[in-house]
């Protein structure tokens, strides 16, 4: 039984890594192609509207006890990125091209690379020190720009186009944006909690 979830998790984590990598690559190709910020959605949208809405399998990993994650973590990351994607860029077309949705995608394509390659070498028993250290590291960075100049930045650019379009939903949004630094800083906490424990684990076997 142990086997054939770790033989899931890999494929799983293989999949999503594969996939954030032709998302990242794409949006990098229409970037030197056009020398132009606004294609991102155009060349990654749909593909990263798929890895996400599938990444809830992440929150049913947790409740099942497959991860050790838990279950309200990873329910509020996906719930906020599902949010952001569904309800507001797939939605509002006026925003898509918007140089905050290719902020966006650049951070969780590049973070969602390194988490998912973690995930999918430490299911072979061969994960890198290197790969580790990247896994919490670079989440400093790329976490906070994608969250403060990419979704946050486009939900308030999108206000207008929604007001317009659904009245209730414009006050959801701003209800979202309010709750929005909140919910992230616990989050980011998390990850630095995270951070201090498998880092130090990895500096306590380099020690040996």
């Amino acid at each position: 039984m142990h086997q054939l979830a770790n033989l899931y998790l890999l494929a799983y984590n293989s999949l999503q890594a594969l996939g954030w990598a032709v998302s990242l690559s794409r949006i990098l190709s229409s970037f030197l192609y056009t020398r132009s910020f606004n294609g991102a959605y155009a060349s990654a949208g749909d593909l990263v509207c798929l890895l996400q809405t599938v990444s809830f399998l992440e929150v049913v990993h947790g409740a099942i006890g497959l991860v050790p994650s838990g279950v309200l973590l990873p329910l509020m990351q996906w719930g906020g990125r599902t949010h952001f994607l569904l309800a507001i860029v797939l939605r509002i077309v006026e925003v898509q091209e918007l140089p905050s949705v290719f902020i966006t995608f650049i951070a969780w394509s590049i973070s969602e690379v390194i988490r998912y390659s973690h995930y999918a070498l430490h299911c072979m028993g061969s994960c890198p020190s290197c790969i580790t250290y990247l896994r919490y590291t670079a989440f400093i960075l790329l976490y906070p720009v994608g969250v403060a100049p990419g979704e946050m930045w486009l939900m308030y650019q999108a206000l207008p186009f929604i007001k317009r379009k659904n009245i209730s939903h414009y006050y959801f949004v701003w209800v979202v944006l309010l709750c929005y630094p909140f919910l992230w800083l616990k989050l980011y906490l998390h990850l630095f909690k995270q951070r201090r424990s498998k880092l130090g684990k990895l500096h306590g076997k380099k020690r040996r």
